[in-house]
């Protein structure tokens, strides 16, 4: 079982390039490129002609650089994970430019969330106008599970995916092998809008092809390292196991890096890397 990490945590603190590398002396198999800077804040996104490297006339030349810097140093890009919220118009629009990113890095998946409001019939809109492009690169296309948060209640509550049939339903109605299924493990095991992430696995079967791993209260979407919260991961890599899942061990940890600085964040990419190898480890031993 091979493991990575998401890059944007830790290109907060070193930028992309250096990134990658730090994965790589970390221990990480991969590294699954984020591309949230395509775009500014949720509902005021970068235009394509802003300086960002990932907006510029440059991009592709971008990611061949990253392919370039993670290969050199012993590692692949195993996914990516496109842009967000999908309703926001400048954010739809960056996705095909996601999935040409994707390939030039080496990616085999891009992440694109389902639109959190939409039944999967309407989502399957947007997916079936995506698939020809995705497909004529070589990538596929994993759809997530999402969450909204009910104020009154004070817990998550049903959003597009959130629950293993209404996942399954999302990839079946679209009916491409090039649509599967990334398991957000932390969204999967928050109280009120799912039904847990062993469920979920099971249900999925086949479909689920990729992985966001970390650690919550089981009520909030920390996003922390696995083992520090209250996740059960014995349960849940003995589901995968059960469907001889094939894909990598992909950390989204992203909250855990926030107190690390430049000079000492690499000790925490490797506290990330030790915990994926754990849980790489329990799942070979199965």
């Amino acid at each position: 079982m091979k493991t990575s990490t998401e890059i944007n945590s830790i290109a907060k603190k070193v930028g992309m390039e250096k990134a990658v590398e730090l994965c790589a002396k970390a221990g990480f198999d991969a590294w699954d490129f984020s591309m949230f800077d395509m775009r500014g804040s949720k509902e005021a996104p970068l235009p394509l002609e802003a300086s960002n490297q990932l907006n510029g006339i440059h991009y592709l030349e971008f990611a061949r650089k990253l392919k370039k810097i993670g290969l050199d140093n012993g590692i692949v890009c195993n996914q990516s994970h496109a842009p967000f919220p999908v309703h926001v118009p400048e954010v739809r629009s960056c996705l095909k430019r996601a999935i040409e990113c994707t390939a030039e890095a080496g990616g085999e998946i891009c992440i694109i969330h389902p639109d959190n409001n939409k039944t999967a019939e309407q989502n399957a809109e947007m997916y079936a106008e995506l698939l020809p492009f995705a497909k004529s690169y070589g990538v596929k296309i994993a759809t997530e599970n999402m969450w909204n948060w009910d104020k009154t209640k004070d817990e998550s509550s049903f959003a597009a995916c959130a629950t293993g049939e209404d996942f399954k339903k999302h990839i079946d109605v679209v009916g491409s092998d090039f649509l599967v299924a990334c398991l957000d493990l932390g969204h999967a095991e928050m109280r009120g809008s799912g039904d847990g992430a062993v469920n979920m696995i099971k249900t999925l079967g086949h479909r689920l092809q990729a992985l966001h791993i970390h650690d919550n209260d089981r009520w909030h979407d920390s996003h922390q390292i696995p083992f520090s919260m209250s996740i059960d991961f014995d349960a849940i890599v003995r589901a995968l196991k059960e469907i001889n899942y094939k894909g990598y061990f992909t950390l989204e940890a992203d909250t855990f890096l926030k107190d690390y600085n430049e000079d000492n964040v690499f000790s925490g990419v490797v506290k990330l890397s030790e915990s994926a190898k754990k849980l790489a480890d329990m799942f070979e031993r199965l």
